[in-house]
């Protein structure tokens, strides 16, 4: 089976998700700059979505550029990561118009644990499906991103009923070590 119709669905899913998210954005009651104030919160944690729904995007791309050929493990455990995915425009919505609250931001956490768990799924699949000496096996190596940002992701849900401001500063922090693209799979990639 090829990957190109995989690659194909999880780019439109993932184009739509972006799309629910910014038309959930509401416009402020008011033309004044203070109006802006009331809708800061969804704002930023738009922003902070946007950008995990793009490293998802571009680490499933590098994920696949070195598969060679899909089975239908492969393609339940990528419904099963999209599935995950879909979920991140509603935990957007909740923590940005609860402005942070508890509740909504150990949702978040627990989404973004599901999404990553699921994402290892995917990997894991992918690398069975070509086996343990390929190419994909070699660049992922022990993933200790990966598993660094679950542990993160498992230690801002319960620190949410604490102090919610941290939760989401080990959101961005996690965000922004992903924004750097992984390098692994480039090196493997390239002649």
């Amino acid at each position: 089976m090829t990957k190109g119709r995989l690659e194909a669905f999880s780019d439109g899913v993932i184009a739509i998700l972006i799309t629910i998210m910014v038309l959930e954005l509401r416009a402020p009651q008011g033309a004044s700059l203070s109006a802006l104030r009331a809708v800061i919160p969804s704002l930023l944690v738009y922003v902070l979505s946007f950008i995990y729904l793009g490293i998802y995007w571009s680490n499933h791309h590098h994920l696949l550029q070195l598969a060679e050929r899909v089975n239908g493990a492969v393609l339940w455990a990528n419904l099963h990561l999209l599935f995950w995915l879909s979920l991140i425009p509603f935990a957007t919505a909740w923590m940005g118009e609860n402005h942070y609250a508890p509740v909504p931001t150990a949702l978040y956490g627990a989404l973004m644990v599901l999404c990553g768990v699921a994402y290892t799924i995917l990997q894991r699949t992918i690398i069975a499906a070509q086996g343990d000496d390929s190419k994909l096996a070699r660049a992922i190596g022990s993933d200790r991103k990966g598993k660094t940002s679950l542990v993160l992701y498992l230690a801002a849900i319960p620190l949410a009923f604490v102090q919610p401001l941290i939760s989401d500063a080990i959101y961005v922090i996690v965000a922004l070590v992903w924004l750097v693209p992984d390098r692994r799979i480039e090196r493997v990639a390239s002649p």
